[in-house]
């Protein structure tokens, strides 16, 4: 992720990323096919510990999209949507899924591996950005969905982005 964002920002003077894809819920709150819409993105990875000289750097998304996805989420009865905190993994495997007990209990609700960078070099760059997932297994409950259901399924969390998308953009040309 942090290859493409850098070379989007820098090389093609990307404003605004909106990252859609998959996590997987990590709290019973999260039910599978659900949307969250990632309000701050907690990390394992050591991306932001270098960058920030070892201090921890709360990645969050640009508070208008933030604030856009949800108002177009709100709209939306096809599917239970989420506001909040996820965590961003560097392994998708975890072989220690009992460290998440705490993130959980802090109120992370679900795991994905690109929030946490993308959000730092938006910041960084001075950009836009957001996540936006659908859950497509649960840790929890060992639920999980098909690849037919993810082709065929998801598609709330991309309306979303796109509405949101369109909302920020309009409002720019209203400044």
């Amino acid at each position: 992720m942090s290859i493409y964002v850098n070379e989007l920002f820098q090389e093609y003077d990307v404003q605004r990323v909106l990252r859609v894809g998959s996590c997987g819920a990590v709290t019973e709150r999260v039910r599978l096919r659900d949307v969250v819409i990632a309000s701050g993105a907690c990390t394992d990875s050591s991306m932001n510990r270098l960058r920030f000289h070892g201090l921890d750097y709360a990645a969050v998304p640009d508070f208008g999209l933030l604030r856009a996805a949800a108002d177009q989420a709100a709209t939306r009865e096809d599917v239970s949507t989420h506001v909040g905190l996820i965590f961003s993994g560097d392994t998708f495997y975890s072989p220690r899924p009992e460290l998440m007990e705490p993130m959980v209990a802090h109120g992370v609700l679900a795991v994905e591996m690109e929030a946490s960078a993308l959000y730092t070099l938006a910041a960084s760059y001075g950009r836009k950005a957001l996540a936006i997932c659908t859950v497509s297994d649960h840790i929890v409950t060992g639920e999980e969905t098909t690849p037919a259901e993810r082709e065929q399924t998801f598609s709330a969390m991309v309306d979303i982005a796109l509405g949101a998308a369109s909302v920020d953009a309009a409002s720019e040309t209203d400044l």
